[in-house]
């Protein structure tokens, strides 16, 4: 959700979105971090729902015009 301070991003969060920027696919990403793959891809668009962007790719963006990439 977001807060006063703007939407509320977590480590893990943050992690999805570097190995998206890296490259990565979903798969790639989900044995990485040990989840599930539909679970990466279920946290890809709650993060995209949560920047109120389109895309993953866009989230990505953003985290990276933030500073936090």
């Amino acid at each position: 959700m977001s807060g006063p301070e703007g939407p509320s991003i977590t480590e893990r969060d943050l992690t999805l979105l570097r190995l998206l920027g890296e490259g990565l696919s979903t798969l790639t990403i989900a044995r990485r971090t040990e989840m599930s793959e539909r679970t990466v891809r279920r946290r890809l668009r709650a993060i995209c729902d949560e920047l109120g962007v389109e895309a993953p790719i866009s989230a990505v963006v953003w985290a990276v015009r933030k500073g936090l990439l």
